[in-house]
């Protein structure tokens, strides 16, 4: 394909004055034209992806994209591959946007990621074209209801370590004030687990009445539906709206953001339809009636979840919370709140691991481990379920196994007012 020409007048007159040859090239548009766009007409035809064919090739994403800094990726790179030909459905780019939607933060034409992405990877899921590790996911979460593949009626088996009443609402048969989704990692995870033990006991520690679905809840779906199955989110959306339609309660609080990206911007267009906290959102006014008595005295850096962060703009009821921990000393990482770093689980990532390898250096997760040790953090406080185990396992990876623990803020408070 032969590269488009500047236009070059002879001579151009402007403001009076004569440009001749060269020197006027600037006073007219560059040709595009002659580039064949047919494939990227492509995917802008597709329903939700029409922005990505704005992009003016300013590459202010690619100086924010969290995968550029470990390999070489941006929408504005991902815009002109397909501007050249490159079908972004065949294309490993596909797959390695997290959604964390840094690039929209910056980009002055509004070219949403957050949209394309899942937009182009239903039409791949459709044409049988996504890695084979993320289809796995995709028929767990189908057949079992999380993307593990735990059996559902081991959902609620975390119950028995809590030590405190956790109420089922199908055996509670009374209406709470709270109803707790509790999602899949925290509810089959070891490390997920951890955190729901600490946040029962401080739900008991502070009186809330409340319950959770037990083995009627299944996976949220939000993940899913960035990595493009709509489908199947449409089905659990479905299903998770019918169980709680059937009790009464005054709100919803979630443990994993994305759970709370579900609930507050895509369960309404199911009919499902309540007021939704993450649980540190919950937790923050309630800060003082916790008995924090034993201190952490450890410098403690805060990793912001995208999906609670950028998505959805909390930033200080996680840190007040860690603030109200005595001996506790909070320093921020050069990349926090609205900058920060994405731990690489988001749109799909937490099961594209192996597949995205082969395009990186290193693993976000690691390298935001790492920011976090050279900013001399003795722990990584998180609020995301997806992060604890990627955080570990880039901990040891790293070779930080004993300079640097993770741990869910849920842990962080119930260790300090005793509970755990």
């Amino acid at each position: 394909m032969q590269k488009a020409k500047p236009i070059e007048l002879e001579l151009a007159v402007v403001n009076g004055i004569e440009l001749p040859g060269h020197w006027n090239r600037m006073f007219e548009p560059r040709v595009i034209s002659e580039y064949d766009l047919s494939v990227l007409d492509q995917v802008t035809s597709i329903e939700g992806a029409e922005s990505l064919g704005y992009c003016y090739q300013c590459g202010k994403c690619t100086a924010v994209c969290p995968v550029d800094t470990v390999g070489d990726y941006s929408p504005r790179k991902v815009f002109r591959r397909t501007q050249l030909g490159a079908s972004l459905v065949d294309s490993p780019d596909l797959w390695l946007c997290t959604t964390c939607r840094n690039c929209l933060r910056v980009c002055p034409k509004e070219v949403n990621m957050i949209e394309i992405m899942p937009a182009v990877r239903e039409q791949a899921v459709l044409e049988g074209k996504a890695p084979e590790e993320l289809l796995t996911a995709f028929e767990n979460t189908a057949r079992y209801g999380n993307p593990l593949g735990e059996p559902p009626r081991k959902r609620a088996d975390w119950v028995k370590s809590a030590e405190v009443p956790v109420p089922v609402m199908s055996q509670h048969k009374a209406p709470v004030d709270v109803l707790w989704f509790v999602e899949c990692y925290p509810s089959y995870h070891p490390r997920g687990k951890d955190a729901s033990v600490a946040l029962a006991r401080l739900f008991n520690a502070l009186g809330v009445e409340f319950g959770i679905l037990g083995t009627e809840e299944k996976c949220s779906g939000d993940s899913q539906r960035m990595a493009g199955e709509k489908g199947l989110f449409e089905m659990l959306a479905e299903h998770n709206v019918k169980m709680l339609s059937k009790y009464q309660f005054n709100q919803i609080v979630v443990t994993d953001p994305h759970a709370f990206n579900a609930f507050l911007h895509e369960y309404p267009k199911y009919g499902g339809q309540w007021p939704v906290q993450h649980y540190t959102q919950f937790l923050a006014p309630l800060i003082d009636q916790i008995n924090l008595t034993r201190p952490i005295s450890k410098k403690v850096t805060f990793h912001d979840p995208c999906y609670l962060g950028r998505h959805n703009g909390e930033y200080e009821a996680p840190r007040n919370l860690l603030k109200a921990i005595p001996g506790l000393d909070l320093v921020e990482m050069g990349h926090c709140r609205e900058t920060a770093y994405c731990c690489g689980g988001g749109g799909g990532g937490m099961w594209l691991d192996s597949f995205v390898r082969d395009y990186t250096s290193q693993r976000l997760s690691e390298k935001r481990v790492r920011e976090a040790v050279e900013y001399g953090a003795d722990i990584l406080a998180v609020t995301c379920p997806y992060e604890v185990s990627r955080f570990e396992d880039a901990v040891k990876s790293t070779g930080n196994t004993g300079k640097l623990e993770v741990r869910d803020i849920a842990e962080l408070l119930a260790y300090s007012a005793e509970l755990i």
